[in-house]
């Protein structure tokens, strides 16, 4: 191939990527509106646009109102064209999603969590899980696009998790992606729950393109996506955002990821659950997510100290947010995962406050904070967009899966 036709490729590649964000985050669209906003000639929309109808992915929906020319017709995806499984890998336990083109989730289950299992034991479970409910909720399998898993990083794309908290030392260097794939049958996706969980947001909670937001999450560790421009910044090795394992206290306890004084060390679950111990206050002892959650749930009942000891967690969660809002000029962030979906209340005004008096650019522009509607299966549901915005709107390289056609066979 030429230099000049892998341009043109490229440039094809591109264009489509840009229509189908737009068509995507605007609902519905006209043709020269899309012109408008992309800059590109109405030439390549017709072509571009005709494609994606061909293709079944976009819909001609009815026409605009007219303004006194001919009525526009208008665009938008077909929701019911492809569908993503995403998969979210933890010890605390296994969410499972399946979301269609649009966003939209069809299915959301949850299983016991990795715990000590054997990891191919682990990944057979995960494969008749999904096998049994794409036949039990009806989506034709030839529609699937892949499957994305995300777990706590550090992820590689080659070896899986090269890092792992203690309770999942046995998935350290597991091959992952190998395993799944021959498990599931669907190309596999990796990335970090926190990345995932950001693509998530951006794909189905009507965030605009050109917005600059970081999802701030925590599960049983915390950490951060981020996208500018409808672009996720990954970092050399797709592990950007880890604010979790910013030091905040020079001479503070240990961390698993080896440093010392982390955010996560001081303030995530495991660290929440501990100085509630620590104080006399009574816990099942049945796990991190569960005792946090009853933890959550004493202070949402305005319990004195769970609230003191919650709120002390926020305030640290406050540094990472001002951290990242600081070094990425941010307009937006969003908690989100499990942990912020139980205790979510006491953690925004921390939070609110924490970048209304210190956040380097207040003077310009505030930084709005919200909870995400999809909260609990966050990072699952960040999964399946992982696998809809690599394979229908690829805006950059990252942990692509393998090339797979778009056409539905005939007949389906």
């Amino acid at each position: 191939m030429s230099h000049s036709q892998a341009g043109l490729g490229a440039a094809h590649a591109s264009s489509r990527a840009a229509i189908l964000d737009l068509i995507r985050a605007s609902g519905t669209i006209s043709r020269v509106e899309l012109t408008r906003a992309t800059g590109l000639t109405a030439a390549t929309i017709s072509t571009v646009v005709r494609r994606l109808i061909d293709d079944g992915l976009v819909l001609e929906v009815g026409r605009a109102e007219s303004t006194g020319g001919k009525p526009r017709m208008l665009l938008e995806l077909d929701p019911l064209a492809r569908y993503a499984v995403g998969v979210h890998l933890d010890h605390a336990g296994i969410t499972y999603v399946i979301a269609n083109l649009g966003g939209a989730i069809v299915a959301r289950w949850k299983r016991p969590g990795a715990g000590s299992d054997d990891p191919r034991e682990v990944v057979a479970r995960i494969g008749g899980e999904i096998a049994a409910t794409v036949a039990r909720v009806g989506v034709d399998p030839a529609r699937l696009l892949g499957l994305g898993v995300v777990s706590p990083g550090p992820i590689s794309a080659f070896t899986g998790m090269t890092l792992t908290p203690p309770v999942m030392q046995a998935w350290t260097e597991f091959p992952l992606a190998a395993a799944l794939e021959d498990a599931v049958g669907l190309p596999v996706l990796l990335d970090n729950d926190a990345t995932a969980a950001a693509i998530g947001e951006y794909w189905s909670g009507g965030i605009t393109s050109g917005a600059a937001f970081a999802a701030l999450y925590m599960g049983t560790g915390i950490g951060a996506g981020i996208i500018v421009d409808g672009t996720v910044y990954r970092g050399s090795s797709s592990n950007a955002g880890e604010v979790g394992h910013i030091c905040v206290d020079l001479d503070g306890p240990p961390c698993w990821c080896g440093s010392v004084g982390c955010v996560e060390a001081l303030a995530g679950p495991a660290a929440v659950v501990a100085a509630a111990r620590d104080a006399g206050v009574e816990l099942p002892g049945r796990g991190v997510s569960e005792d946090f959650a009853v933890l959550a749930r004493a202070a949402a009942r305005g319990e004195e100290q769970p609230m003191r000891i919650l709120r002390r967690s926020a305030r640290y969660v406050g540094v990472a947010a001002q951290t990242l809002a600081n070094v990425l000029d941010l307009e937006l962030v969003v908690l989100t995962g499990p942990a912020f979906a139980l205790a979510g209340s006491l953690y925004v005004p921390e939070v609110e406050r924490r970048l209304a008096q210190s956040f380097f650019a207040r003077g310009s522009h505030p930084v709005r904070v919200a909870i995400s509607t999809n909260a609990p299966e966050a990072a699952a549901v960040g999964a399946a967009a992982l696998v809809l915005q690599s394979e229908l709107a690829p805006r950059q390289a990252g942990m692509r899966m393998p090339e797979r056609s778009l056409e539905v066979p005939t007949g389906t």
